[in-house]
């Protein structure tokens, strides 16, 4: 669907812009997409039309099959992301069991039974049902550590709780205030941190600032003590509680961490709002750079590596840590955080092919440049901002088990790539 006809559905339903719980109840069949694109986000984005991305997101998303009440398929490019709903991973099952638990007790401290009692006599015995099932990952090899459901699992209800939105609330029913203090820390000094983006000199005043921002080379700048403390404490919340953790990697191929995107649940008001602050405080990086994607990661604890190298299609790249306080064992060798290499894929290169071919990468970009990278140690509520096309991976982590403990991570994409010219050369090499 193009632009103007969800504009066409907005103009016409104008009354259901205030939509804000998306099972609130069970929608029509009318002409909205199956899915919204990047460019869908960016036209909204670019007139910071909140309102209307938000309401169109969460339309969408009312219509698909994550709404319990709806039956229909769930479009192909969420099933090959890994968010269908016919197949899991054990360590997707443990984290959304895991997440049932965390529910019940918060429902009886919240008290409310029924919600409770559904997923105490629904949702975790399907789950426990189900993970008896699954065979260990060297059983699963020709399917990479995927599980498909059999006969015997449908026969326990997963079907009917599986990658779905059994439990979504918003920062609204959260903190009911959350719009009247600003998202972010009020002591940085933004101006400061768009010099330092760019290379140049700067000789803050601001000792704080210094404190809290950091720029190992042009285009990558780690800034700590990112979001205003009740902010983190929210959006924490909110990633915690919401079931809107859909996809699952191939665990044999690409580790084990579970997926949330804005196009499939990840589009509560509070985040929208973080990306047009973000957008609006550093106005020289982002000129031009329109927010195009959103999504957060939630890491195995019993794992220790997470994302594979690759480079993003994007301009920007925010990536915060959300991570509780002392859920990282802070090991040595294990840094948690981001490796980021000076190397950008060339401009010849194809997006699919050096993100799918690593081993080409390596060789014929990283070895180049002697591996060049500024590697950033993980800290809560720590933001590294960067050149989205330059070449990066997850560090070694080692984290608590349990539940709230995990690594989390929310990423914000602005803006279009911009690759490396035969002309250009970085260099850098550092630790943080």
């Amino acid at each position: 669907m193009t632009i103007e006809a969800l504009l066409l559905i907005l103009i016409v339903c104008g009354a259901a812009v205030l939509f804000v719980h998306p099972f609130a109840s069970p929608p029509v069949d009318d002409d909205f997409p199956p899915l919204a694109d990047s460019s869908d986000i960016s036209y909204f984005f670019a007139n910071y039309d909140l309102v209307g991305l938000h309401w169109a997101l969460t339309n969408i998303f009312a219509r698909s099959a994550r709404n319990p009440s709806v039956s229909k398929e769930l479009p192909q490019e969420l099933v090959a992301r890994g968010g269908g709903v016919s197949y899991t991973s054990e360590y997707k099952l443990k984290h959304d069991l895991a997440q049932a638990k965390y529910l019940v007790n918060y429902f009886k401290s919240s008290n409310e039974p029924e919600r409770a009692a559904y997923f105490e006599s629904k949702v975790i015995p399907a789950y426990e049902s189900v993970l008896a099932n699954i065979p260990p990952l060297n059983k699963l090899e020709k399917t990479k550590g995927l599980y498909a459901f059999t006969k015997e699992d449908y026969s326990h209800g997963i079907v009917d709780i599986y990658n779905k939105g059994l439990f979504m609330i918003s920062a609204d029913e959260l903190d009911p205030n959350w719009r009247q203090y600003g998202l972010l820390n009020k002591q940085l000094n933004f101006d400061t941190i768009q010099q330092q983006w760019f290379g140049e000199n700067v000789h803050s005043e601001n000792e704080e600032m210094s404190a809290d921002a950091s720029s190992p080379l042009p285009g990558v700048i780690v800034i700590d003590n990112l979001l205003d403390q009740r902010t983190l404490s929210l959006i924490r919340d909110l990633l915690l509680k919401n079931t809107w953790w859909y996809q699952t990697k191939t665990p044999l191929e690409f580790g084990k961490y579970v997926g949330s995107y804005i196009d499939d649940g990840l589009h509560d008001p509070i985040l929208l709002e973080l990306a047009k602050e973000l957008h609006e405080k550093m106005p020289r990086i982002m000129s031009g750079h329109y927010l195009k994607y959103m999504w957060a990661y939630k890491y195995d604890s019993e794992w220790e590596s997470g994302i594979n190298l690759h480079a993003d299609e994007a301009a920007v790249n925010v990536n915060i840590w959300l991570s509780m306080e002392g859920a990282d064992l802070q090991e040595d060798d294990f840094g948690g955080g981001l490796i980021v290499y000076t190397a950008k894929p060339k401009d010849s290169w194809d997006f699919k092919s050096y993100n799918t071919n690593t081993e080409f990468v390596r060789k014929e970009l990283l070895e180049p440049s002697n591996f060049a990278n500024i590697t950033v140690k993980h800290q809560p509520n720590r933001c590294v901002m960067f050149d989205s096309a330059l070449f990066h991976q997850t560090d070694k982590y080692r984290f608590k088990k349990g539940y709230e403990n995990g690594r989390i991570n929310l990423t914000l994409l602005f803006g279009e790539m911009r690759k490396e010219t035969s002309t250009e050369a970085r260099t850098g090499q550092g630790e943080l």
